[in-house]
C-alpha cells in the first residue's frame, strides 16, 4: 500500500471515529438509550438500541460516498474523446468501481437496520426477529419496512450497474437512481408526523438530496488529492461550486426542517431535541466557514500547484461531516417535543386544520405554503432572469415577450400552489380538477413560449476543458438522444398528454397519490410536465427532434382537446366517487356530498378546454404569420444575391420557380403545334 493510499485509510478511519463519537454523545444527551424500560411491555434490548442508530449511520455514510463516487464519475472529471465519441477516463471508471463496492456496503447497512427496526417496532430482541417469521410479515405492513426494503433493492441495482457503466450519460443515469435510493428511509421518519408534515416532507427530501452529493462528494475529492491523480484543480473547482448550491439548499431546509419541529424557538434549549438540533446549527456553521476557507485559500493553492493543502484540510472537513452527520443520525432517534394540543384526524391527514367553507375570496387569500413549488418557481424564474441579464450584458438581445410569458407561467403555477387553492385542493375534488387544469393545460403554455432551452443555449458556455461535456455540451446531447427523439414525438407525446390523465384517476394511483404528499407533488409535476412537452410540440420555439408544418399543428390541436371534454362528460356520469376512502376521511362539514363535487369537477374539466385553445390558437396564428415572414425574408435575400454580379441564379427560387413554368407552358405549346400537324 503505497503513501496515498494509507493517505486515504487514515482520513477515513478518522472521519469514522468522528461520527461514531458524535452519534454516542448525541445519542446519550438525547436520551434515547438510556429510556427506563417500563415492566410488561416489550424490551428489544440494548444490542437493538445501539445498533439501530449505528446501522442507520452506517447506512447513511455509505450512501453519501455511493453518490460522490458516481458524482466524480458522471461530472466532476472532465469527460475525453470529444463530441463524437465521449467516454469515460480511466479515473471515472475507477470511481464506478470503487462505487460498486461502496453499494454493495449501503445494501448490506440497509438491510442491517431493517432487521433493527422491526426489532425496535416489535419490542422483540433481534434474535427473536431473526430467527421467527416477524421479519417477512412486518416488512410490508410498517412503512419503514418497506421503504428500508426498497433502499436494500436500489443500492444492490447501483452496485450491480456500477461495475458495467462506461460511458458518460449512463454514469448521470446511474446517479439518478443512486439520488432516488436516498429518498425512502428519511421520508419515512419525523418529517410524516411533523405538525406542518407536507413542508417538513419537503425539506427532507430537499435536505437528504442535497447533503449526498456535498458529503460524498469532497470525500471523493479529497480521496483523488491525497492519491495525487491528475484533474484535481479542475475538479475541486466544479465541486466547490456544487458545495456551495448545496451548502444553501442543506440551511434552507434545514431552517424548515427545525421551524416544521420546533414552533417554540425556547424549545431550542429546553428540550433533548432542540438541543441536538442546536448543536447541528453549530456545525453547520462551522462547515460554512470551511466552504469559505476552500474557496479563498485552498482553490488558490491548488492552483498553483500544491495539492497537499487541499488533502490536508479536506480530510479535517470530512471527519467534521461524517461527525455531523452522526449526530444527525441521533437527532433523527430523538423524538420532537409532541404538540401542545391534541391533532384532529383532519390535521393529521393534511398538515392543517379544516379551513372554513369555501369562497372565491378565500380561494384567493387562504395563502397555503408549499415548499417545493416555492423552490421550483424561485429557482426556474432565478436562472431564467440570470440568463437574460448575462446575454444583455454581452451585447446581445432576448425578446421582452418570451420573458413575460415565462414569468407569467410561474405566477400561474405559484397562483395555484400557494393560495387557499392549493389549501381546498386536497379536500374538494372541484377545486384539485381546476388546480389540475392550470398546470397541466395553462401553465405550460407560457413556459414553452418562453423558450428556455435557446436561452440557456445561448446564454451557456461551452466547456472550457476540450472535449468535455459542460452543462450547455449536456443540454445539446440531451436534444440529439433517441430518448428524446421518442418522448418528444407528436404521437408520443399526445399518447401521454392524454392517456396518462385516465390511467391516473380512473385507478388506484389518484388515491394512494392523494394520501402521499411526495405522490401528490409527483403527479401535479407529472401534470407540468405533460402539458409541457405536449405544448412543446405545438408552439415549442425550442429546437425539438421533430418540428410539425402548422396545418399538421392545427389538426393535432383538434384531435386531441376533445379527449379532455371526454374525460370530464366522463366524470358528471359517474355514480361511484373517486378516492372514496381520502375524500370520506376529509370530507368538510361545510361541503355538497363527495360525488355531487366530483360532478362539480368533471364539469370544470369538461368546460377548461376552450381557455388554452384559445390561447393556442392566438399563439400559433403569430408564430404562423411570423414564420411566413421569416420565409419570405429568407427568399429576398436569396434573390438579391443571385442578382448581384457574381451571384449564381438558381440561388433566386422565385425566378427558378418562374422559368419552370415558363418552360412546361412553352412544352404544353410545342405538344400542341405538334397535334394540329
Amino acid at each position: 500500500m503505497n503513501k496515498g493510499s494509507l493517505g486515504v485509510v487514515r482520513a477515513g478511519a478518522v472521519a469514522a471515529a468522528a461520527a461514531a463519537a458524535a452519534l454516542v454523545a448525541g445519542l446519550v444527551l438525547g436520551g434515547s438509550v438510556t429510556e427506563k424500560v417500563i415492566p410488561g411491555l416489550g424490551d428489544a434490548g440494548a444490542l437493538t438500541r445501539w445498533g439501530l442508530p449505528a446501522s442507520r449511520a452506517a447506512m447513511d455514510l455509505l450512501s453519501a460516498l455511493t453518490v460522490g463516487a458516481v458524482l466524480a464519475a458522471a461530472a466532476l472529471l472532465p469527460v475525453e474523446g470529444g463530441r463524437g465519441a465521449a467516454r469515460l477516463s480511466a479515473d471515472a471508471v475507477g470511481y464506478l468501481r470503487a462505487a460498486s463496492w461502496i453499494a454493495a456496503g449501503w445494501a448490506a447497512a440497509a438491510a442491517a437496520t431493517l432487521v433493527f427496526t422491526v426489532a425496535d417496532v416489535l419490542g422483540q430482541p433481534v434474535g427473536e426477529v431473526l430467527t421467527g417469521s416477524e421479519l417477512s410479515s412486518y416488512v410490508g405492513s410498517l412503512p419503514q419496512g418497506t421503504a428500508l426494503m426498497i433502499v436494500v433493492l436500489l443500492a444492490v441495482v447501483v452496485a450491480l450497474l456500477a461495475r458495467t457503466t462506461t460511458t458518460p450519460a449512463a454514469a448521470f443515469g446511474l446517479l439518478a437512481l443512486a439520488g432516488i435510493a436516498l429518498l425512502p428511509a428519511p421520508l419515512t421518519g419525523h418529517s410524516a408526523s411533523a405538525a406542518n408534515h407536507s413542508v417538513a416532507t419537503t425539506g427532507v427530501a430537499l435536505h437528504v438530496a442535497a447533503v449526498a452529493p456535498w458529503v460524498g462528494g469532497l470525500a471523493i475529492v479529497g480521496a483523488h488529492a491525497l492519491l495525487r491523480r491528475d484533474r484535481l484543480p479542475v475538479m475541486a473547482e466544479r465541486f466547490s461550486r456544487m458545495a456551495l448550491w448545496c451548502y444553501v439548499t442543506v440551511g434552507v431546509s434545514g431552517l424548515v426542517n427545525v421551524i416544521a419541529r420546533l414552533p417554540d424557538p425556547a424549545e431550542l434549549a429546553t428540550t433533548n431535541y432542540g438541543r441536538l438540533a442546536l448543536g447541528k446549527i453549530v456545525a453547520f456553521g462551522v462547515l460554512g466557514w470551511f466552504g469559505w476557507w476552500h474557496r479563498e485559500r485552498t482553490l488558490p493553492a491548488l492552483a498553483a500547484g500544491k495539492p497537499g493543502a487541499f488533502a490536508r484540510f479536506g480530510s479535517v472537513e470530512a471527519a467534521v461531516m461524517a461527525a455531523t452527520m452522526g449526530l444527525a443520525v441521533a437527532l433523527a432517534r430523538t423524538a420532537p417535543p409532541p404538540p401542545t394540543a391534541p391533532e384532529s384526524a383532519v390535521k393529521s391527514l393534511l398538515g392543517y386544520d379544516m379551513p372554513p367553507e369555501v369562497t372565491p375570496v378565500r380561494l384567493l387569500t387562504l395563502w397555503q405554503f408549499d415548499l417545493f413549488f416555492a423552490v421550483l418557481a424561485a429557482v426556474l424564474g432565478g436562472l431564467y432572469i440570470a440568463a437574460v441579464v448575462r446575454l444583455r450584458r454581452r451585447g446581445d438581445s432576448w425578446p421582452m415577450g418570451r420573458t413575460a410569458a415565462w414569468i407569467l407561467g410561474l405566477v400561474t403555477i405559484l397562483a395555484v400552489t400557494q393560495t387557499g387553492v392549493a389549501k381546498y385542493a386536497p379536500i374538494l375534488f372541484s377545486v384539485h380538477m381546476a388546480q389540475h387544469m392550470v398546470l397541466n393545460m395553462l401553465a405550460p403554455i407560457f413556459l414553452v413560449v418562453g423558450a428556455p432551452v435557446t436561452l440557456a443555449l445561448r446564454a451557456l458556455k461551452p466547456a472550457r476543458v476540450r472535449g468535455d461535456r459542460g452543462p450547455r455540451e449536456w443540454l445539446t446531447a440531451l436534444l440529439h438522444s433517441r430518448y428524446l427523439a421518442v418522448i418528444a414525438h407528436p404521437a408520443v407525446a399526445t399518447l401521454i398528454f392524454v392517456v396518462s390523465t385516465f390511467a391516473l384517476y380512473f385507478s388506484p394511483l389518484f388515491e394512494a397519490a392523494m394520501r402521499n404528499h411526495l405522490g401528490h407533488i409527483a403527479m401535479m409535476v407529472h401534470f407540468l410536465a405533460a402539458g409541457s412537452l405536449f405544448f412543446w410540440v405545438l408552439l415549442g420555439v425550442d429546437p425539438a427532434p421533430k418540428k410539425l408544418p402548422y396545418p399538421a399543428r392545427l389538426i393535432l390541436l383538434f384531435v386531441t382537446m376533445p379527449f379532455h371534454a371526454f374525460f370530464g362528460i366522463a366524470l358528471m356520469n359517474m355514480s361511484q366517487a373517486l378516492a372514496r376512502g381520502w375524500y370520506g376521511a376529509v370530507d368538510p362539514p361545510w361541503g355538497t356530498t363527495v360525488l355531487h363535487d366530483q360532478h362539480t369537477g368533471g364539469a370544470i374539466a369538461w368546460a377548461f378546454g376552450e381557455i388554452p385553445t384559445f390561447i393556442v390558437l392566438i399563439v400559433m396564428a403569430f408564430q404562423w404569420y411570423a414564420d411566413d415572414q421569416r420565409q419570405a425574408r429568407r427568399m429576398d435575400r436569396k434573390a438579391d444575391r443571385a442578382a448581384r454580379p457574381g451571384g449564381r441564379a438558381e440561388d433566386d427560387e422565385l425566378a427558378a420557380y418562374n422559368a419552370r413554368l415558363a418552360k412546361l407552358a412553352e412544352r404544353d405549346r410545342a405538344a400542341e403545334g405538334q397535334g394540329k400537324t
